[in-house]
């Protein structure tokens, strides 16, 4: 654990670029659906919702098959299947249509960035590995960023589904890449009597997993269910393109870039505890200036300090959950993941729900203000738990 495996960790950046995109690809495009297939945002959500769900769900699979075949062999391949199912969604010619392909696609990119975080885990020592998870994680923000970018462009377009073709394109080339580079050489050792439930069982059987995974649940329900619906917020309330209003979501990603970028100061300053409490509050800081500043040209700012708090939490949770349990390491990133975007998926569900019956306003201001006691209750357990082991 002294050589930092640089070009691998490059490539497993990329793979997280074009999962990371796909996932955030529709959200500017939900008003566009709307309109297309004749349906209400609460329906058309769905293709957001749908995609979570089985991202999942398919990552309680995923998890132990990397620790038996390999982590990058399982990614290389799951990508592989990822740009199929990418790319059939600009062939969809209904809503049902697309939002089963987004399913599909959902469960094929499942692997890719929990298993990532695994294998760095298992390469890479715990002192060290915060920051390198953050500059892996860059990939992961640029492509949130490019997803929902791309995706307000394509819904003023005549052909809105190029941005499909453009990271089923991606998802090829990553996985020809990965696999010819470096995962027809890996090593495994397949841990004997390895067993599905019985490896989630044993993560679950942890105390201080339950911790991580309870939070990060629930900071996918109140965070993400907001967060999908700035661009249509910032479209229909503020009068803002389509197009304008996917470009303002970069300034999300670009907060989290700020923070990988200067990862390792933050750790060493701030510790843990500290980032998870001041992350959730610059979340609800940010999230207020989306919702309440009278100039909308204020919201990229907005944007800038959600998403730079967004990651100084998330950030934290990612690295205790590659120890959750070092032995099923794959398994317990896996269930880390799994937990984040399921809570993801009640979060959107209820948010469109919300927005239909209430407005956008009240689904984002909901979610600002419900973060702050996730994050202080995680960095108060943290704390509690860092006593016990120095004490």
């Amino acid at each position: 654990m002294t050589r930092t495996p640089v070009a691998t960790i490059a490539l497993l950046s990329l793979a997280a670029f074009a999962s990371a995109a796909s996932l955030r690809v529709m959200d500017p495009l939900l008003p566009r659906l709307a309109s297309e297939f004749g349906a209400g945002l609460g329906s058309v959500a769905n293709v957001i919702t749908g995609f979570a769900v089985a991202y999942g769900a398919l990552q309680m699979v995923f998890g132990p098959l990397g620790d038996r075949f390999g982590k990058l062999r399982v990614i290389s391949i799951a990508c592989a299947a990822a740009a199929i199912a990418t790319t059939a969604c600009a062939f969809a010619t209904s809503l049902h249509a697309l939002v089963f392909t987004r399913v599909i696609a959902g469960a094929c990119c499942a692997s890719v960035i929990p298993l990532a975080m695994a294998w760095i885990g298992d390469v890479v020592s715990y002192e060290r590995r915060q920051p390198v998870l953050a500059r892996f994680l860059v990939g992961q923000i640029l492509g949130l960023a490019a997803g929902s970018a791309a995706a307000g462009f394509a819904a003023e377009q005549a052909y809105w589904q190029w941005p499909f073709l453009a990271i089923g394109g991606w998802f090829a080339a990553i996985s020809a890449w990965l696999w010819f580079a470096e995962a027809r050489h890996e090593r495994v050792a397949r841990p004997e009597g390895s067993h599905l439930v019985r490896d989630l069982g044993a993560v679950l059987a942890v105390p201080w997993a339950r911790v991580v995974l309870g939070t990060v649940f629930a900071e996918g329900i109140v965070l993400f269910g907001a967060l999908a619906f700035v661009a249509t917020h910032l479209h229909v309330a503020r009068g803002m393109s389509l197009s304008t209003a996917g470009l303002v979501i970069i300034a999300f990603g670009a907060g989290g870039l700020f923070f990988a970028l200067f990862a390792s100061r933050f750790v060493r300053r701030l510790g843990e505890p500290l980032l998870s409490s001041a992350g959730s509050i610059f979340i609800a800081a940010g999230m207020a200036v989306v919702m309440w500043s009278p100039v909308p040209w204020v919201a990229p700012l907005g944007c800038f300090v959600a998403g730079l708090g967004f990651y100084m939490f998330h950030n934290t949770l990612q690295t205790n959950a590659t120890q959750m349990s070092p032995a099923r390491r794959g398994a317990a990133v896996a269930l880390f993941a799994s937990f984040f975007f399921i809570g993801q998926s009640i979060g959107v569900a209820l948010a469109g729900l919300v927005a239909e019956r209430f407005g956008t306003s009240v689904v984002i201001t909901l979610g600002g203000i419900a973060v702050v006691p996730v994050g202080f209750a995680f960095a108060a357990l943290h704390r509690r738990r860092q006593e016990r082991a120095t004490g």
